[in-house]
């Protein structure tokens, strides 16, 4: 099948799994016909299609527990249960068990996409040698998190000297209109039950977020609490895309709790999955980060190697063996990561040209 078959059954799928907004769906095609980018962000279920053709003599590495839609837009902060600021991995929407160079080969094709639009000025080749260096070193170590905790020399792990939160958070927030109706019931005790008080007042907005997920409800309940603002959100879930691929309708299981349960960070005591719904606390230090927002100085080489061996403590929650991994990372030819990565970049560009077409 073509892109627009696929995105015609995928998103059949996607109806049958949850009530669908479909004006925030219908963004999101606008927004995927933009640039390349923004489309390989947007249909992750097209890349499980391709890639294990595409790059048939990857996919038979060793199985960890994905995070399936891994890119340089992948990663973002939150505090936690100590109140100290980490780093990391914050999307795993599409976590599922697969072979662990799917990750990686998604990860260095979003970087080739960024290069090319100039959003980053590494070399590909050492893109990906600092990638896969992370990436081995943090298997090696049995993984490692990334706590900034406010701290200069940690900040410098990430090739950055600071990390600015935006100011304008809760004024975009509360511009959204409150809304009375069509709150699911599951929704609405999920976020009540993360408040920090019981009988708190607040009002629900529905928020337009994110890419991948774009068209998913999003419920965002708002309080003012001890002078100043908290804001919980509740996201329907649907299982990944390779449940999809796979040809299920009758499993919802999503692997989003295993995953951010098992790997290897410093948890956000305000995430979990309640029901079919995400519930997770919103606030400017919780937040994506995108590379646009990176500052102007920074190290890409280091960066990338954070990105590496953040991948790798997400693999190592799922205890694969790490003897088999490292082996699997030795016998491969010395430029996999580059090869693939170009490829299936190469590929999703000509998939984002014919999808415009529509």
């Amino acid at each position: 099948m073509d892109i627009h078959e696929a995105t015609q059954k995928y998103e059949g799928w996607m109806r049958g799994c949850t009530t669908i907004v479909e004006s925030h769906l219908r963004s999101k095609h606008q927004r995927m016909r933009e640039d390349p980018f923004l489309f390989f962000r947007g249909t992750f279920y097209r890349w499980a299609q391709l890639w294990p053709e595409i790059c048939a003599d990857l996919a038979d590495a060793p199985e960890v527990m994905c995070v399936g839609d891994l890119h340089v837009g992948s990663f973002g902060t939150w505090r936690d249960m100590e109140g100290r600021l980490c780093w990391g991995v914050d999307d795993f929407d599409e976590s599922h068990p697969f072979a662990y160079t799917n990750d990686l080969v998604r990860l260095a094709a979003s970087v080739k996409m960024q290069i090319e639009v100039e959003g980053l000025s590494i070399k590909m080749r050492h893109a990906c040698d600092a990638i896969l260096e992370g990436y081995r070193e943090s298997i090696k170590d049995t993984g490692c998190p990334f706590v900034l905790a406010e701290q200069q020399s940690n900040l410098e792990k990430l090739g950055v000297a600071e990390l600015k939160t935006p100011v304008d958070f809760w004024e975009k927030l509360n511009q959204h209109r409150t809304i009375q109706n069509g709150i699911p019931q599951e929704a609405r005790h999920a976020v009540e039950e993360m408040l920090p008080e019981r009988d708190l007042q607040y009002r629900i907005v529905q928020r337009e977020a994110g890419l991948g997920s774009l068209g998913q409800q999003r419920f965002v309940a708002i309080a003012n609490w001890r002078g100043a603002f908290i804001a919980r959100e509740a996201k329907a879930m649907v299982p990944s895309a390779f449940v999809w691929l796979n040809g299920r309708t009758s499993n919802r299981q999503s692997y989003y709790q295993k995953a951010i349960e098992l790997a290897v960070r410093c948890h956000d005591p305000y995430q979990k999955i309640v029901g079919k719904w995400l519930i997770r606390r919103l606030s400017p230090d919780s937040n994506p980060i995108h590379i646009s927002n990176l500052p102007a100085k920074r190290d890409e080489e280091t960066l990338l190697h954070a990105m590496g061996s953040e991948a790798a403590n997400v693999h190592l929650g799922s205890k694969p063996s790490v003897k088999s991994l490292l082996k699997d990372l030795r016998d491969r030819k010395a430029n996999w990561l580059r090869s693939g990565a170009k490829q299936m970049a190469k590929l999703m560009e000509r998939e984002w040209k014919d999808y415009r077409k529509s």
